[in-house]
C-alpha cells in the first residue's frame, strides 16, 4: 500500500495544485469570456469567446480604442452586470456626438471599426478625471456612456479584451 497510496499522494497534490493554479491566474491574470450580445459588431460577433488581460490596468492606463470588459455602472438587472465595450474618451477629455461623428476635444475620431454612424446626439460633456467614455462598436444597438445616468469610473475595470479563441474560423488577437 505505500507504493500506491504515495502514487495517490503525488495525483491528488498535482490535481490540487493545478486546480489553485488555474483559480489564481483566472482571478489575477488571465479570464475566459463569453460575449452574449452584439454591442460590439463588427469587430466581435455574438457568442464569440475572448480572454482577457485582467494585469494590464495595473501596469497602464486605459487608452482610447482598448476594448475593455468592465463592472456596468447601472445595473442591468441581470446576475452578471460585466459589459464589454470600446474606450472612447478619455479622463479630462471632452465628448461630443453628433450629425453621425464623435469628436473629441472638438477634433473628429477616426473610427474605421464601428457598424454604423451614430444616429443619435450626444453631450458635449467632460470625462471627469477618474473616468471614462466607452461606446459599442454597434453604435445604434449598444446599451453605453451615451445612455446612462452615470460614469464608468477607472476602479471599475476589470481588464482588456486581447485575443479570440472561438470560433475557431475566427481565433486570433483583438485588434484595436
Amino acid at each position: 500500500m505505500g507504493k500506491i497510496g504515495g502514487i495517490i499522494k503525488e495525483i491528488v497534490t498535482t490535481v490540487l495544485l493545478a486546480f489553485v493554479l488555474a483559480l489564481l491566474i483566472r482571478t489575477y491574470v488571465v479570464e475566459a469570456r463569453l460575449i452574449p450580445s452584439g454591442s460590439m459588431l463588427p469587430t466581435i460577433q455574438q457568442q464569440d469567446r475572448v480572454l482577457v488581460n485582467k494585469l494590464i490596468y495595473s501596469l497602464n492606463e486605459p487608452q482610447r480604442h482598448d476594448i475593455i470588459v468592465f463592472e456596468a455602472p447601472v445595473s442591468t438587472g441581470k446576475s452578471r452586470d460585466d459589459f464589454i465595450k470600446r474606450v472612447i474618451g478619455l479622463p479630462g477629455e471632452t465628448v461630443e456626438i453628433k450629425g453621425g461623428q464623435v469628436y473629441i476635444d472638438g477634433n473628429p475620431l477616426a473610427e474605421d471599426y464601428i457598424m454604423e454612424a451614430p444616429n443619435y446626439n450626444f453631450g458635449p460633456v467632460k470625462v471627469p478625471e477618474d473616468s471614462i467614455f466607452v461606446l459599442g462598436d454597434n453604435r445604434n444597438a449598444s446599451y453605453d456612456s451615451h445612455l446612462w445616468d452615470s460614469w464608468l469610473h477607472l476602479d471599475k475595470i476589470k481588464g482588456e479584451a486581447f485575443v479570440r479563441y472561438w470560433p475557431p474560423g475566427r481565433i486570433g488577437r483583438i485588434t484595436n
